[in-house]
């Protein structure tokens, strides 16, 4: 029985998990991340606490084996900017996808079209927590970093980088914002309009699919497996989770409840639309002929973090406050856009701004905890109609633990929604794909799961509360972007 160990890299927690051949989890292990939260919004990871992680959860996993595993598969976060030196060394603290210090430079590329420029090439949004901006701030401010560094790369390249010497990059991590889904290949336009094409040979070329790494010593020894053993490092956690959650079907899609509210759907064609909105990405997946249209979203599980808190609650109030709430949450609306970064799909607003309105004395603290989760589901069913939903959907992440937000969630999307029993379905998509790797024709067994369908009783109700959403929406939008885009603009409202 080949036995593999997947290893999540979240921004809060790594996980590792390892799978038999039919799917089932047979041990587990995770480590909090930690995250340096700075002044002016920025937001940096250590990677050597990374890659420290990484190995404490697969030693624990495997002395819970107590067997060698066949195979190590990465996933993990998307976008920031990694920067390296050509022993996978970082030159600088890694910065995250959440930080805000280009979200200026985002507003400004806005109003004078150079996302819209690059957008036309890539079919990729930008927001101020991806290679675009972010490179393009280091090197007006801090160009010696980007002198120091061999590789501009992401989260999972770099753990495999310091695992097995070897730079190998996930089509779909490279993603975002400057490469043509439909080559494979870096766009060079999008490239001159973020103002870093002599920076192009940071990038590393996305590595072919089916690509498999081994351990080299110093990755053995910090694993505690043995040299060789193989390493399939991507794709990344958004279409990890789409494989590992059952997406197989043209229309079908995924939502995952977590960090960010992530909507994806599989398709078998990309619409490089010049005119539409420059938000949301097609990512590559290890299919040649099919992609996923991603609409990655900053909201989720912590706004409903951020509204616990307020109200001086935990997760584990969130299923009994809702109970004490009714659908509509008595008048209650909220926008969940908390983030000091704003927004990035369905559309692209660094100034977007949270809020919570219809308070009143009569108010009480379960009806703010509903109003931010309805809001949440109004953010998902925006943003899978912007990717296209139009099969199945499966909902994912930590949001699901709360069956109660689940069923809101179904309720204010009006459809069925499945939920895997494997809770950590990112690490399974990444074992599945590093098995059709290492053993080519392999298909994954379908996996288990829960339906949960929407009530018939607050269809009405749900329907004028995302009509309500989305003109509020509309409102708001032309404050927040009055001085980002001119007029005529894919955005201009």
């Amino acid at each position: 029985m080949r036995t593999i160990i997947g290893v999540d890299i979240g921004t809060s927690v790594t996980k590792a998990v390892a799978f038999d051949e039919e799917g089932g989890a047979l041990a587990s292990a995770s480590r909090r991340s930690h995250l340096e939260m700075l002044p002016g919004g920025r937001v940096e990871q250590d990677l050597d606490d990374v890659v420290s992680g990484v190995g404490t959860v697969v030693r624990e996993v495997a002395a819970q084996l107590g067997r060698l595993p066949d195979a190590v598969a990465l996933t993990g976060q998307g976008d920031g900017l990694w920067l390296r030196d050509s022993d996978g060394r970082p030159v600088r603290p890694a910065i995250s996808w959440m930080d805000a210090r280009a979200s200026d430079l985002v507003t400004r590329w806005l109003t004078d079209g150079t996302i819209s420029t690059a957008y036309a090439h890539t079919g990729s949004g930008m927001f101020p927590g991806c290679h675009g901006p972010l490179l393009n701030w280091l090197q007006e401010h801090e160009p010696h970093s980007l002198d120091r560094a061999a590789v501009a790369g992401y989260c999972v390249d770099a753990v495999a980088q310091r695992l097995t010497g070897r730079v190998c990059l996930d089509a779909s991590d490279a993603t975002l914002p400057f490469l043509d889904p439909r080559t494979r290949h870096y766009a060079p336009e999008a490239l001159a309009a973020c103002g870093v094409a002599e920076r192009a040979g940071l990038l590393p070329t996305p590595a072919a699919p089916g690509t498999v790494l081994s351990l080299h010593e110093h990755g053995a020894a910090l694993l505690g497996l043995p040299e060789g053993l193989p390493v399939v490092a991507g794709p990344y956690d958004l279409p990890a989770c789409a494989i590992g959650s059952g997406v197989r079907e043209v229309g079908d899609g995924v939502l995952i409840l977590g960090t960010t509210l992530a909507s994806q759907v599989l398709t078998d064609r990309v619409d490089l639309d010049p005119l539409a909105e420059p938000a949301g990405m097609w990512l590559c997946t290890p299919a040649p002929d099919r992609w996923l249209r991603a609409m990655p979203a900053m909201v989720g599980t912590a706004a409903l973090e951020w509204v616990l808190a307020l109200v001086g609650a935990t997760t584990a109030d969130v299923d009994a406050l809702l109970a004490d709430s009714p659908p509509g949450a008595r008048g209650v609306r909220a926008f969940p856009f908390l983030s000091e970064a704003g927004e990035r799909a369905p559309f692209v607003e660094p100034s977007a701004q949270g809020r919570l309105d219809g308070l009143s004395l009569a108010t009480g603290r379960a009806d703010a905890v509903r109003a931010v989760c309805e809001a949440i589901g109004y953010a998902a069913r925006h943003c899978l109609e912007a990717a296209g939903l139009s099969g199945t959907l499966a909902l994912c992440g930590g949001g699901t633990r709360s069956l109660t937000w689940a069923r809101l969630i179904a309720d204010v999307l009006d459809r069925p929604v499945r939920i895997p029993l494997e809770e950590q379905v990112g690490a399974l998509g990444v074992v599945s794909v590093a098995r059709a790797s290492l053993s080519p024709g392999y298909e994954a067994p379908p996996g288990r799961h829960q339906v949960v369908d929407p009530r018939e009783d607050v269809r009405a109700l749900y329907e004028d509360g995302y009509a309500r959403y989305r003109a509020e929406l509309a409102a708001a939008r032309t404050v927040w972007g009055a001085h980002t885009r001119p007029a005529g603009h894919p955005g201009h409202l």
